[in-house]
Formats: C-alpha cells, structure tokens, sequence
C-alpha cells in the first residue's frame, strides 16, 4: 500500500512537472503566433516627401505575414528650392514662401500588398525581432496646379499692391520665372483642387524591419528601406524650358532667358531612400 501511495504521489509530481514545462513552452515559445491579424499606421518620411498611411496583417506564423497597405502622401522634385518673397505691404499680412519655377504638386495615392519575414524564430523578451519585408502595387498620381500670388497694378489705390492668384502659363512664362518680380507669395493649399489631373502609376519598396516587443499586443516598430514610384509618363512638377518658351523669353525678358533650350528636368520615376514609424495593435 505504502509502495503505491510513493508511485501515486511519484506521478502526480511527473504530471505537475510536465504541466509546468508545457505551459513554460506555451507562454514563451508560442507567443508571437497567438496573434491572427494587426492593424498599424504608419507615419513615412524619405528623400523626396512623405506618406501617412494604413496597414492590414494577415500573420501566418511568427516568422510570416501578408499584409495589405493604403496610404497617401506627395512626392517632391529633388530640384525644388523654396524662398520668401523680399515684398512685404503694410495691412496685406506676410507673403507666403514659394518655390520658383514648380508648375504642379504632385500627390500620390498608394495601394499595395507586401509580405513581412522575421529573421530568428522568437525574440527576448522586451527585446527586438528584425525582419524584411518587400511591397508592390498601384499608384495614383494626383497633379494639382501650383498657382502663385502676382502682383497687379491699380492706379486707382496707389497704397494697396493688389494680388491674383496665377498658375503657370508657357505663353507668358517670363511672371511666372523671375523672383525678383511680381511674385509675392504662393496661393493657399485650396487653390487649384478643382482642377487636378490623374497620373497612374505603380510602387515597389523593400526594407528591414524593426519590432520592439515582437509578441506584445501593441505594435511599435520602425521600418528602413527604398522605395520606387514610377508614372506612364513624366509628373510635371518643374516648369520645362523648351525651343518655344526659349524664344518667347529671349524676346519678353531677356534676362531671365537661358543661353540654350535646357532638358527636360521631370521624370517617370522617382526613388527614395525612406523611415517609416509604425504603431498599432494585434489580436
């Protein structure tokens, strides 16, 4: 009886004992794939503009997620140069600053879907999972007129300088081009809503991803990589200085005119180093 009462307690012990290790295995091991989907937004900064956007994660295993992104944000020409205008009028408010010689904003929306792959199979805890990831998908381009605010003559107030808001025209370049001019100030984001035009386009980006608290509810990574946009066409965002503005500018303001017919300083595609702050949630 007392030798069955030792096996009986001998085995309840083995039984504790395999518990315990199961669930060790279970709270440590398994987390990171007891998640089924995340939710992030992320804040994207790189080279040439910016990008807010959304992310829908499908996580497979710890080490393997699918994911679907929306985001929207600008692109900038590598080119761009913004200056204040040295006009100021008394009761007229500061002039805003521009950027001579842009024609058109370019705004771009992103649709894509991307696969996200940790390098090790668990992380520390507290510690920092890293993984890659690579995106592709479609891009709309949205070409918003860059209007300007040009200084009018009215003999009628000779102490008000008042302003119209224009938007680059290549048969009277010359107000448009010189910054000592008329130019006052750019017009305010509103202006020229109505009168975008698409540009289609698609992306491609890849990077290393950076997980703190890989099996944390709450999501704070960052994300360094490369990305790529590339449109059917060139984004018009610079004013181009062809043979026919070339020869209305070398007779309406000489000064202003170039020696020779300049290249076409747009481009189809534009490439960006980018980091990218990513918060959100898993359940």
């Amino acid at each position: 009886m007392k030798k069955i009462l030792n096996i009986s307690i001998a085995l309840i012990f083995f039984q504790s004992f395999l518990f315990a290790q199961s669930s060790s295995y279970t709270n440590e091991d398994s987390k990171g794939i007891i998640y089924n989907q995340e939710f992030t937004i992320d804040a994207r900064l790189h080279t040439n503009g910016f990008a807010l956007g959304a992310n829908f994660t499908k996580i497979k295993t710890f080490r393997k997620s699918t994911y679907y992104q929306f985001e929207i944000g600008e692109l900038k020409h590598s080119k761009e140069f913004r200056q204040n205008s040295d006009s100021q009028f008394p009761n007229q408010g500061s002039p805003q600053s521009f950027i001579l010689g842009k024609q058109n904003n370019l705004y771009v929306i992103r649709a894509g879907y991307g696969r996200k792959k940790y390098l090790s199979e668990k992380a520390k805890r507290k510690g920092v999972a890293i993984g890659l990831n690579y995106e592709a998908g479609v891009t709309l381009g949205l070409l918003k007129p860059y209007y300007l605010d040009i200084k009018q003559t009215d003999p009628g107030q000779p102490g008000l300088i008042p302003t119209r808001a224009e938007r680059y025209d290549p048969e009277s370049p010359c107000t448009f081009l010189d910054p000592i001019g008329r130019i006052y100030g750019a017009t305010g984001f509103f202006k020229g809503l109505g009168e975008v035009r698409p540009l289609p386009g698609g992306h491609f980006k890849a990077g290393v991803h950076f997980d703190w608290g890989a099996f944390d509810e709450f999501v704070k990574a960052i994300e360094i990589g490369i990305a790529a946009d590339v449109f059917v066409k060139r984004a018009p965002i610079l004013v181009h200085i062809n043979e026919e503005t070339l020869n209305i500018m070398q007779s309406s303001c000489p000064h202003l005119a170039p020696d020779e017919v300049e290249p076409n300083p747009n481009r189809p595609f534009f490439i960006n180093l980018y980091v990218t702050l990513q918060l959100g949630k898993r359940w």
